[in-house]
């Protein structure tokens, strides 16, 4: 069953068309990487999955509704978006921020029982229990970003959108953020759809990429189809080697560098 599917979607940028005629589907449960250049139309698709942008043509189903059809509440209630940035700049503390993804589902400005259950559960699921009590102010940006996924988590969705999750995080953070995706879309089937910029990344955590060019869906599968040398410079215009893990057995990226900058270049520079 399709979770996510368009169908004939056309987007226009002023002087810069995207979309034209875009149709795919995201099944229940997987989890797909978007990359591409800039520009490409990673955080387009994302966008309009969520109704901030609309099409000027085609449709957009989510679990079956059409989202012109749905309410903000009823479509909060099936997909959660995870920002690059979030500007949170009050003191909150990652308590009241995870309680902040309970709003679709309340009926009052008081709380029940049972959001706060939810919330501790989604602070569980993204290894932030130990941090309820701290402001977010006061956390790194690999802490803040995984408060905003349980944040995301605690609206019960049964899609979770990120928009370059790891986005300036150092490695570990970037590992710590993709290991929770990865439990999560195993554990509670959940649908995942994550732009990223790092190819290896999307390669070993995605089962399923789309590959991007200036509005366009190059190509649509697997990593050990998506992520080629051939594929890359089609679409980055760059020179890589692709290996295969020996541990996951799926593809790694190593850029090559320019012929100029192999070598002494005879600049002069010291």
């Amino acid at each position: 069953m399709s979770t996510i599917e368009t169908k004939n979607i056309v987007f226009d940028y002023p002087n810069q068309p995207l979309f034209d005629g875009l149709s795919v589907s995201v099944g229940s449960g997987e989890f797909v990487g978007l990359v591409g250049p800039n520009g490409s139309g990673k955080t387009t698709f994302l966008n309009l999955l969520t109704r901030v942008l609309k099409p000027s043509r085609g449709q957009i189903l989510v679990e079956g509704a059409d989202i012109r059809t749905l309410s903000a509440r009823a479509l909060a209630c099936k997909i959660a978006v995870v920002p690059q940035e979030s500007a949170i700049i009050f003191p909150f503390t990652v308590s009241e921020v995870v309680l902040m993804g309970r709003a679709p589902h309340m009926r009052t400005i008081l709380e029940r029982s049972e959001d706060f259950d939810i919330a501790a559960e989604a602070m569980e699921m993204a290894g932030v229990t130990n941090l309820a009590e701290r402001p977010i102010t006061e956390l790194s940006g690999g802490e803040r970003q995984s408060v905003l996924i349980a944040r995301a988590l605690a609206q019960r969705p049964g899609i979770l959108l990120l928009d370059e999750p790891t986005a300036f995080l150092d490695i570990r953070h970037q590992v710590d953020i993709y290991d929770i995706l990865g439990r999560l879309n195993r554990e509670r089937k959940m649908t995942i759809v994550a732009v990223s910029h790092d190819l290896n990344l999307a390669s070993q955590y995605c089962e399923r990429v789309f590959v991007f060019k200036q509005g366009r869906l190059m190509f649509d599968g697997p990593p050990q189809k998506a992520i080629t040398a051939a594929t890359i410079h089609d679409v980055y215009g760059v020179d890589v080697v692709v290996q295969t893990s020996p541990q996951s057995g799926r593809p790694f990226v190593l850029p090559i560098r320019s012929r100029s900058e192999n070598g002494n270049s005879g600049s002069g520079l010291t």
